[in-house]
């Protein structure tokens, strides 16, 4: 289960319709709204350089939040929409739908490898290259895996890392429909130049 999921935060935005909204902008205020999960729809505010920071901090879109408002259950939520304004860009309305522990969605669950101190390849000098420190998932709201682990013990030079070698959690799946590469362990730079030289070297002789 994911250790670790983001607070974020909000309040209780009172009225409705454009007129509450601009009032909400005039305050340095993002309206918004939650909706879904079996509940009624929540007009919500969020302060301006809250959301920002969030905004900035990437994946807004696809990152499990547990939203916190005064008064409210904490619930888990994700992102459907941002507004933003179409000259400056900024944000001006935020959708975010509440989610049951059956929900299914998208998430970026970090990659973490394991035993590289024995690992084979790394001790002749190989490195391990990751392609990928997070990867996609397809996963339930109620089950979400804290990290993908690659174990490297036995890995040699040369071996390349897919997504079919890690054991994913019951229920969680890829979103990508290929077997892709997480990682691969190359070969030392002077192994590869000596190589490099020695290919050369053959072709003079013939």
């Amino acid at each position: 289960m994911a250790g670790e999921i983001p607070d974020l935060e909000a309040e209780v935005r009172t009225g409705t319709g454009k007129g509450a909204a601009r009032q909400a902008r005039r305050e340095h205020l993002v309206p918004g709204i939650v909706y879904g999960g079996g509940a009624d729809p929540l007009p919500l505010n969020f302060k301006y350089n809250y959301l920002i920071a969030k905004l900035k901090a990437g994946r807004f879109l696809s990152t499990l939040f547990n939203l916190k408002v005064e008064g409210q259950e904490d619930v888990r939520v994700i992102c459907r929409g941002v507004q933003r304004d179409v000259v400056k860009g900024l944000p001006t309305h935020v959708d975010l739908m509440r989610l049951r522990r059956t929900s299914r969605i998208n998430l970026f669950i970090p990659v973490e490898f394991i035993n590289a101190e024995i690992c084979v390849g790394i001790k002749r000098g190989g490195t391990l290259t990751v392609v990928r420190s997070e990867v996609e998932l397809n996963v339930l709201a109620g089950e979400i895996p804290e990290k993908l682990v690659v174990d490297l013990e036995g890995r040699k030079i040369g071996d390349t890392i897919t997504i079919s070698a890690i054991t994913l959690p019951e229920g969680t799946k890829p979103t990508i429909d290929r077997d892709f590469v997480i990682a691969n362990l190359a070969a030392p730079r002077a192994l590869v130049a000596a190589d490099d030289e020695e290919d050369t070297e053959t072709v003079s002789e013939e």
